[in-house]
């Protein structure tokens, strides 16, 4: 088991997929809001442009996730960049400015960082998988992602109940977030936008 790395000007980053939803991204931004924290949401516009307008509002990062929850080695180039040029704009209409990208099931294609890239899209995958999706509690995700919180991490969770879902329900992931902050926090990591902590290692490797 590799140290968690303490960094007292370290960041990490948390970071949704599969939303919004319009029962559990309120509370994931209720519980944001109460321990001072931002995120990054890669959201599917088709769910609910009005909560995408909220999460941006909110001061979060908002990143783009799909149209269609299909993985691009399914799907071929063309449809995948004419649906993400329609989304692009949507979320821009939303006050959205999107900078990253996180593919459906952190699944690339050939094409798709070069498309990305085309986007002016960086794409983004994660370092820490809490497994929320399957159901688990709070305490068992937060001991799981416990060894990989360190200075750069990317943590994956999901405000949607989104497909291959085991679980009805987020509540876990709500109750995730204030433990998860906190040990961060007592790691001397605070809590980043994916952009911002891009920022952050540019500037370290320059």
């Amino acid at each position: 088991m590799t140290e968690p790395e303490t960094n007292t000007g370290g960041a990490v980053a948390l970071t949704f997929d599969d939303g919004p939803d319009a029962r559990w991204t309120p509370r994931v931004l209720d519980a944001l809001r109460a321990a001072d924290a931002v995120a990054t949401f890669f959201v599917t516009p088709g769910l609910g442009i009005e909560a995408v307008a909220e999460i941006a509002a909110a001061g979060h990062e908002v990143g783009y996730h799909c149209g269609r929850h299909v993985r691009h080695t399914d799907r071929e180039r063309g449809d995948v960049a004419d649906e993400a040029r329609a989304d692009l704009e949507q979320l821009g209409e939303a006050g959205a400015t999107v900078r990253c990208w996180r593919p459906p099931w952190g699944v690339l294609a050939p094409w798709t960082r070069d498309l990305a890239a085309s986007l002016g899209l960086a794409v983004v995958l994660w370092d820490a998988d809490t497994e929320d999706w399957s159901g688990r509690s709070a305490t068992t995700m937060l001991a799981g992602i416990d060894p990989s919180i360190r200075a750069g991490a990317v943590v994956l969770m999901h405000d949607g109940i989104g497909p291959g879902a085991l679980r009805t329900e987020a509540s876990a992931t709500v109750e995730l977030i204030a433990p998860l902050v906190a040990l961060a926090r007592g790691r001397g990591l605070e809590p980043a936008t994916v952009s911002a902590l891009t920022a952050r290692r540019e500037r370290a490797a320059a």
